[in-house]
């Protein structure tokens, strides 16, 4: 904003960042659809069913029939709920997925906000997401969604810890908190990246990024309430968890705070682990593919592996769940930031 403000001044310049956030918004959105149409095919897929297929061409418009059906239900209020609290909640889940967003690199040049704090960025914003869940829970005034709040928290809570202290072994190792500056450090090819990096500090990287990733992605699932870890939406237990009480835009909007958040995550793995926007090879022809196509690409491979652990692995017990994201997770993540910090002094010394 601040470079539109200074080459148009102060009225073109807003008008320009203004309509570059809204563009940006709608290609989410947009893009959005598709991978809630994906995630269902794949879901159908593996349990031999054919998913959404008739409304449009291979069930393409499937998303956008439901969005048009939410929009056009009647938004039904409890009678003992906290009216306000009650209509705030799933708006405040919706805004806080939107602006994590604004730090997120899509390609070179193309972020909203390159600002030099974008982890910390990052760490801000994610650890409010759960206020919207707890209000939503407890304005419902019903034992079952304030149980699915209270859950949730806790396993947001849990798992944020573990995925704080994976960037921060990332940004230790990078030496700089600006995502962009993350996804530059792994330019040259895929030996470059984070996730298979050969690089001598003075062991090889992938000895800590490797463990580091996969405490990341399951994180991420347990962060999003995605199965195995979908204890705050156990039908069996809680009849779907804080968001029972909603109906039509209201719930809409609580559906779409989660997946914008599942692919923050997908996304949030391409750019520390896996190169963001750098092609696999510095070389034709996967450098003529634009930067975005290797972002989008990456990012949709992520989500087909969020589809397809949500599609193959049983619910876990909420005990279960507690003591791997406190007893294995936290001290694993830990001692992982620990070393990559000694190893750097190291690494700076000599």
């Amino acid at each position: 904003m601040y470079d539109f403000v200074t080459q148009w001044g102060p009225l073109w310049g807003l008008l320009a960042s203004v309509g570059q956030i809204l563009s940006f918004m709608i290609a989410l959105l947009v893009s959005l659809a598709f991978l809630l149409l994906m995630d269902r095919k794949v879901w159908a897929a593996v349990q031999i069913r054919k998913g959404p297929n008739t409304v449009g061409a291979f069930g393409l418009l499937q998303s956008f029939a439901d969005f048009i059906k939410f929009m056009l239900k009647e938004i039904i209020v409890p009678a003992g709920a906290d009216r306000p609290l009650f209509l705030l909640a799933p708006l405040l889940t919706l805004i806080f997925a939107f602006i994590t967003w604004a730090v997120i690199p899509v390609s070179p040049g193309w972020v909203i906000s390159d600002i030099n704090v974008g982890i910390l960025y990052i760490f801000a914003i994610s650890s409010l997401g759960v206020y919207g869940i707890i209000i939503g829970g407890w304005a419902s005034n019903s034992k079952y969604p304030f149980l699915g709040a209270l859950r949730s928290a806790a396993q947001m809570v849990s798992y944020e810890v573990s995925i704080g202290l994976v960037l921060v072994t990332i940004l230790l190792m990078v030496g700089s908190m600006n995502l962009s500056e993350v996804v530059n450090a792994q330019a040259g090819g895929f030996w470059n990246w984070h996730i298979l990096s050969f690089d001598m500090l003075p062991v090889p990287v992938f000895l800590l990024t490797f463990p580091m990733f996969a405490i990341f992605f399951v994180s991420a699932l347990a962060e999003t309430n995605r199965p195995p870890f979908d204890l705050p939406e156990a039908e069996s237990e809680l009849v779907a968890g804080y968001q029972v009480e909603y109906s039509s835009t209201p719930y809409l909007l609580f559906m779409i705070g989660e997946y914008l958040n599942i692919v923050l995550m997908c996304a949030l793995v391409t750019v520390l682990f896996f190169g963001g926007w750098n092609a696999p090879f510095d070389f034709a022809p996967f450098i003529w593919a634009p930067p975005l196509f290797w972002f989008s690409l990456k990012t949709i491979f992520f989500f087909f592996m969020f589809a397809m652990v949500k599609a193959l692995t049983p619910r876990y017990r909420y005990d279960q769940l507690m003591r791997l994201g406190w007893k294995i997770f936290l001290p694993t993540s830990l001692a992982a930031a620990a070393i990559m910090g000694g190893v750097m002094v190291h690494a700076n010394a000599g």
